[in-house]
């Protein structure tokens, strides 16, 4: 939590309270305990338009994007922040997840060196590694709490998934296709000795997978493709798609098979079929957390909405003229209250002697414990 002391530097000149003020950073608005600055705004809105362009907006279109994407970073700052503090009151932990997102990340950066990992963290997202851990320390205790408070309440009974399947039968029909996920095992740049020692390492994994363990966990510990950061995600395919050699593979077994390893030009392959589809309308039972997915998610945004205004309910919210919390709750006071406009508080002679009174009547009451030393002290001792 940043101090306000460290933002603001006042020179008191006198009696004028708020005079020659020297502004490093204007907070924008009061949450709890903690406080949103303008440098903080306007590093939102230039990651906002740094990633508009990455998915290649321009121009008016990306004009119309900013402005209507500005109108909610104050609202979408406030909205973590409270949860945030809400995992805290929670007591929710994810010192473990942070650890383990970060320790994903260096594997795939393949960089063993902790400071030059940090270096690179620095390089790719543009803020300090600190920074970086707690942002994603704050990301993922935020889906903690959504889900925790909000989603584990949405529920959705069968009957009625199975009238929304039969209502829209027509997005269930599949050409025949197969989901895959994939370790790669690299050989570019490796001598024959390389070569063999890749391919044990392949045929070792594929052991481990078909002994049962995760396939995801070890893509994500062991492949050489970027797929490992998503576990060895890599998608639906159709017939075509794939080369003849693995089309007659994956299109032939059963979902859960896991490939012997795969030779390619630059290394080995090992592929796991997650889901077959036949042609045609697929089956309910293949297609229901597909139904799920589709019914959840307009449900989970409003109320996450509902969940937020309760929030904001409940909190010590301010903000200052000219920024509004378009999330504000109805008829929530947030309006900004400057300190410098509160009068001193004045008092009269005899206040202050009755308080000088009180206080040294208070000295005379005993401190717990401590009754033997007084009176060995009064009588000479």
């Amino acid at each position: 939590m940043k101090s306000v002391v460290s933002l603001l530097l006042l020179s008191v000149a006198g009696a004028a309270l708020a005079a020659d003020v020297t502004t490093i950073e204007q907070i924008i608005a009061k949450v709890n305990n903690e406080i949103i600055t303008r440098g903080e705004l306007e590093r939102s809105r230039r990651q906002l338009e740094q990633e508009l362009k990455r998915q290649g907006l321009s121009g008016e279109k990306l004009k119309q994007a900013l402005q209507e994407a500005n109108a909610n970073i104050l609202r979408e700052r406030i909205d973590q922040l409270l949860l945030v503090q809400k995992g805290k009151d929670l007591n929710i932990n994810v010192d473990t997840e942070v650890s383990k997102y970060l320790a994903e990340i260096q594997v795939s950066s393949k960089i063993t060196d902790p400071d030059e990992f940090q270096r690179y963290v620095r390089e790719q997202t543009g803020v300090s590694f600190e920074d970086f851990k707690q942002q994603t320390k704050d990301g993922i205790l935020t889906r903690h709490v959504i889900q925790r408070e909000v989603g584990s309440r949405i529920t959705i009974p069968k009957p009625e998934l199975l009238k929304y399947y039969e209502e829209h039968k027509n997005e269930f029909v599949r050409e025949e296709q197969v989901l895959l996920r994939e370790i790669f095992i690299s050989t570019e740049g490796k001598d024959a000795a390389g070569i063999a020692a890749a391919e044990k390492k392949a045929k070792d994994l594929v052991a481990r997978a078909r002994k049962g363990e995760n396939f995801g966990n070890l893509a994500r510990d062991n492949s050489d493709a970027t797929t490992a950061q998503s576990f060895g995600e890599l998608g639906a395919f159709k017939r075509g798609d794939l080369k003849k050699e693995i089309e007659e593979i994956v299109f032939k077994e059963s979902p859960r098979y896991v490939t012997d390893p795969i030779r390619q030009p630059n290394g080995f392959i090992i592929l796991r079929i997650e889901e077959r589809y036949a042609p045609g309308l697929q089956p309910f039972e293949l297609v229901e957390n597909e139904v799920m997915e589709k019914l959840y998610t307009p449900r989970m945004q409003p109320a996450v909405r509902t969940y937020l205004t309760k929030l904001r309910e409940t909190a010590f919210l301010e903000i200052r003229g000219g920024f509004v919390d378009s999330g504000a709750a109805p008829g929530k006071d947030t309006n900004w209250k400057d300190p410098a406009q509160f009068k001193p508080q004045t008092v009269t002679k005899e206040e202050v002697a009755s308080r000088i009174r009180r206080r040294r009547a208070l000295w005379l009451v005993p401190v717990p414990g401590t009754q033997t030393r007084v009176r060995a002290r009064s009588s000479g001792r």
